[in-house]
């Protein structure tokens, strides 16, 4: 349920009425808005008498949520949320533009990725340090060694980091390098490592699952919401249909259904949406006339000598004309690089 507090009450008024609803077994999550305050009362463990709470002090309105994703619904939190992470807020007027290699593979190789995508405009650098692979035989990544790799490049030309974490015990390692934590299409539903970032305090990118729809993917981010984390951010990645030329299909029609029903920030993944790199931009230039808060896209240097995904990498110098063409595209939308 949504407790409605009225306009004005005092912090005690609000403790009080939090502190009731604890006590039927309830957990209470707080967001304000236009100076009121608004209580999610999530829970039912104990039955309420909804008609009794509505005459305690300080209550304006009890209303129902009447979607499962309680906590990341319009209806909780009518206005977006805004992520900082670094020099970039994801979700307001600044688009986010996160770039880089899909795997660190050594010092030099992030260090030139770095340089070029933070020239063009990035401003979070994205490298994958641990792999989920099809494949056992395949690259799996050089784990804290590359986590370091990373730092280190993103530091020196004035990047922050997302980088994915695999399971619940990689968290904090991930968390001592990373700026945001990549929760990665295959562990889209695992949940024990969406309550262990969800416990956690830095911000999530969450890629939808190959096969999942829009609710279970907002229902992933509930989970992490709904333990204390509200800085999720929502990655549609491409899904799968019958079609197979390209690797998947990229859904931005997920883009407005996901910010008419939620308050949580979009970005887009064309590179693995696509998997195809002439088809990359096409579909990132589609996704921020779509709403798309931000881009997540893969870049480097010698993308036909790349331990993964070389086939749909950009050229640093593709990326950087991408930019330009997102600058104009954000413009007209009254948004900017």
């Amino acid at each position: 349920m949504l407790v409605l507090l009225e306009k004005g009450v005092s912090e005690g008024v609000v403790n009080d009425v939090a502190a009731r609803l604890r006590m039927f077994g309830l957990s209470v999550h707080r967001t304000d808005h236009e100076g009121q305050v608004r209580l999610g009362a999530i829970g039912d463990r104990v039955p309420v008498d909804w008609e009794a709470a509505r005459r305690w002090p300080g209550v304006a309105e009890i209303r129902r949520i009447p979607v499962s994703f309680k906590l990341v619904s319009r209806e909780f939190r009518p206005r977006d949320t805004v992520i900082s992470v670094g020099r970039c807020a994801i979700g307001g007027e600044q688009l986010a533009l996160m770039a880089g290699p899909c795997s660190v593979e050594g010092e030099e190789q992030v260090f030139r990725i770095a340089e070029a995508v933070a020239r063009a405009g990035a401003t979070i650098m994205r490298g994958g340090a641990y792999k989920p692979r099809t494949s056992p035989y395949s690259f799996q990544g050089l784990g804290e060694e590359g986590l370091k790799i990373l730092r280190r490049a993103a530091d020196a030309h004035g990047l922050a980091v997302v980088s994915e974490v695999l399971d619940s015990q990689q968290v904090p390692l991930v968390a001592r390098y990373a700026d945001i934590l990549q929760i990665g299409a295959r562990n889209m539903q695992n949940s024990a490592l969406l309550r262990e970032v969800g416990r956690g305090e830095k911000p999530v990118l969450l890629k939808r699952g190959p096969a999942c729809t829009i609710e279970e993917w907002l229902m992933s981010a509930e989970h992490i919401v709904s333990h204390g984390n509200s800085q999720v951010i929502l990655c549609e990645r491409g899904i799968r249909t019958f079609e197979t030329y390209t690797r998947y299909t990229l859904d931005l029609n997920a883009i407005p259904v996901v910010k008419e029903l939620s308050h949580l920030p979009v970005v887009v993944d064309p590179s693995h949406g696509t998997g195809i790199r002439n088809k990359v931009a096409p579909m990132a230039r589609a996704a921020i006339a779509a709403g798309a808060d931000g881009l997540i896209i893969e870049v480097h240097h010698d993308p036909d000598h790349a331990l993964s995904d070389g086939p749909q990498s950009l050229y640093p110098e593709q990326f950087r004309e991408l930019v330009e063409q997102i600058r104009a595209i954000a413009k007209v939308l009254g948004r900017r690089v």
